[in-house]
């Protein structure tokens, strides 16, 4: 079932989603009129912003309810980047327990690894690592950082 971008619904499952409230996520996931996967015009989805937000059980509700792990925004940047760049390590790793990749890069060419170690997230960094992350990739000549925000 696809929704057309940034409908009341959408925005309702986004607010929920940043601000981590899971009830009103599950009720309108539960609905049926609202797609786990709703995108805005940046094509960030609501398990990027839950991700992002650092809400562990709305991040792992939004994948029970169908959400893709590795969807792409417009920058290049995913669920896993996101989480990556704000430290949340117990979001990286429920990510990767479901198949999140280390694979994507956003159009600076950053990754989630080189987000993390550009803001200093240790333990993110080592779980990267350990899950397979690339230590070669680079960013492009002409980006002097990486980053994003919602």
């Amino acid at each position: 079932m696809s929704f057309k971008k940034e409908t009341p619904l959408a925005n309702a499952v986004f607010w929920a989603a940043r601000k981590g409230n899971l009830a009103l996520l599950q009720l309108l996931l539960n609905s049926g009129r609202v797609d786990a996967d709703c995108r805005d015009r940046h094509d960030t989805t609501a398990l990027m912003v839950a991700s992002y937000s650092g809400h562990y059980n709305c991040v792992r509700e939004l994948i029970m309810h169908g959400a893709d792990i590795n969807y792409q925004r417009k920058t290049g940047s995913t669920a896993l980047f996101l989480a990556s760049q704000q430290g949340h390590h117990d979001v990286v790793k429920l990510l990767f327990e479901f198949g999140a990749s280390t694979e994507f890069h956003t159009k600076d060419g950053g990754t989630a690894l080189t987000v993390a170690s550009q803001y200093g997230h240790s333990k993110v960094v080592d779980t990267l690592l350990k899950t397979g992350a690339n230590v070669h990739d680079r960013l492009n000549v002409r980006s002097s950082s990486v980053s994003c925000h919602l």
